[in-house]
């Protein structure tokens, strides 16, 4: 797969990259570069800049939202939303994108600790390997480590 950029871009395990916002040049590359799907949890509110969907839809890349606005919206019902989204064709080359890449770290943190079986430390580990930054005290106290 060919390389491209994002902001925090980050490429946790085979086929899965994490990051902020691309820009509608950096979504074309990340297409060029094989990216077949787009998972974006940034909620309508938070502009773009472009119409990623319709700009996904031209390169034939399959487009998903599922809005996360903050820590109101980390929630078992989301992260079940997640889940679904991350086990459908796992094999599909995929960038899960917000603003910055934290709130893709924090949905990965609670998805490996709820639906995973993972230990707090474990899923922590994981959501700071897919850009949890901010959010880490708030995932921290989901998972009941205060």
């Amino acid at each position: 797969m060919a390389a491209f950029e994002a902001p925090n871009l980050c490429n946790p395990q085979p086929g899965w990259y994490a990051a902020g916002q691309p820009d509608a040049r950096q979504l074309r590359a990340a297409g060029d570069g094989g990216v077949r799907r787009v998972i974006n949890l940034r909620p309508p509110s938070e502009d773009a800049g472009y119409d990623e969907a319709a700009l996904a839809d031209e390169l034939g890349i399959d487009y998903q939202v599922l809005p996360i606005a903050g820590t109101a919206d980390l929630t078992q019902e989301n992260v079940g939303r997640f889940d679904v989204l991350m086990t459908r064709t796992p094999s599909l080359p995929t960038l899960v994108h917000c603003a910055s890449g934290n709130r893709v770290g924090a949905l990965v943190a609670l998805r490996r600790a709820w639906l995973k079986g993972d230990n707090s430390e474990q899923a922590l580990a994981e959501g700071r390997a897919w850009g949890l930054t901010k959010l880490e005290a708030a995932v921290r106290a989901l998972l009941g480590g205060g």
